[in-house]
């Protein structure tokens, strides 16, 4: 999963994945408008936007966010949640923000 991006309370989400040859392909899913950025509110955003393509946070492998409380706490932000639904997720802080 490539990291989430929060500014001014819109979210946009890629994912990258490998195909069946073995190239690593990014594909842009959409943006969404999100009523507060608690970890709860982005989850929920988040997975409005994998329901359409059939995905499921079941199998994300990786997720990168930026340093914030609301995505990457240990305690509540939206790694966790994500990690306590599904465990084979992992974790990278991303520094590109």
């Amino acid at each position: 999963m490539s990291p989430v991006i929060v500014r001014g309370k819109n979210k946009w989400q890629c994912v990258r994945y490998v195909d069946s040859i073995g190239s690593i392909v990014e594909r842009f899913l959409g943006i969404a408008h999100v009523k507060d950025t608690s970890a709860v509110s982005l989850k929920h955003a988040l997975l409005d936007l994998l329901t359409p393509f059939k995905l499921s946070v079941f199998n994300i492998r990786g997720q990168g966010y930026d340093g914030t409380s609301n995505m990457s706490s240990r305690l509540s932000g939206l790694r966790t949640i994500i990690q306590n639904e599904n465990p084979s997720s992992f974790y990278v802080h991303c520094f590109a923000h």
